[in-house]
C-alpha cells in the first residue's frame, strides 16, 4: 500500500458550522501543487430541503486571492458545473440529499488559477440550519516539503 497522507495537504475553505446563511469561503493557495479537490461535508439537514429551500455550492478561482470569478466546466473534473460556478445543489433530490444521515460531495479542480474557494448560497428560509464544512485537498506537490495542513477562519 502507498502512503497518501504525506502526499497531500488540506486546507479549510468553509469552516465547520451549522449554516443558515450564505457564506464566502476563505481562498486556498494552490501554489506548489498540481491538483486539487473541493469537498463539502454536510451533516443531516436541519431544515427539510426542497425546490424552495436549498443551498447551492459554487467554486471560484483567482490569481490574487482578491478578485474571484466563477469556475466553468473546463476548470473542473468529476462533476458538472452550471452558471455561477455551481457544482452542487442541496435540495433534497437524489444528487443533493443529505437527509438525516449527512453526505460528502466532491469536485476536482483543474483550472490554472493560484487560489480557489467555495461559496455557499441559500434560497428560502433556513430556520434550523444544516451543518456543513468545505475543504480543499491539494495534491501532486512540486516538492515534498509543501505538504502541510492549513486552517482558515471562513
Amino acid at each position: 500500500m502507498k502512503d497518501l497522507s504525506n502526499n497531500i495537504a488540506t486546507a479549510v475553505s468553509l469552516k465547520s458550522a451549522v449554516r443558515s446563511a450564505a457564506a464566502n469561503g476563505t481562498g486556498v493557495d494552490l501554489q506548489g501543487y498540481e491538483s486539487a479537490v473541493a469537498i463539502l461535508s454536510c451533516g443531516g439537514e436541519g431544515d427539510t430541503l426542497s425546490s424552495s429551500v436549498y443551498f447551492e455550492v459554487s467554486l471560484e478561482h483567482s490569481d490574487d486571492d482578491s478578485t474571484y470569478t466563477d469556475c466553468a466546466q473546463a476548470d473542473i473534473s468529476d462533476g458538472t458545473i452550471s452558471a455561477g460556478g455551481i457544482w452542487l445543489k442541496l435540495d433534497g433530490t437524489a444528487n443533493g440529499n443529505p437527509d438525516s444521515a449527512g453526505e460528502i460531495y466532491r469536485v476536482g479542480y483543474r483550472g490554472g488559477k493560484r487560489y480557489i474557494r467555495m461559496v455557499l448560497a441559500k434560497t428560502g428560509t433556513h430556520s434550523n440550519g444544516t451543518p456543513m464544512s468545505g475543504f480543499i485537498i491539494k495534491g501532486h506537490a512540486r516538492s515534498s516539503g509543501d505538504n502541510a495542513t492549513t486552517a482558515h477562519d471562513a
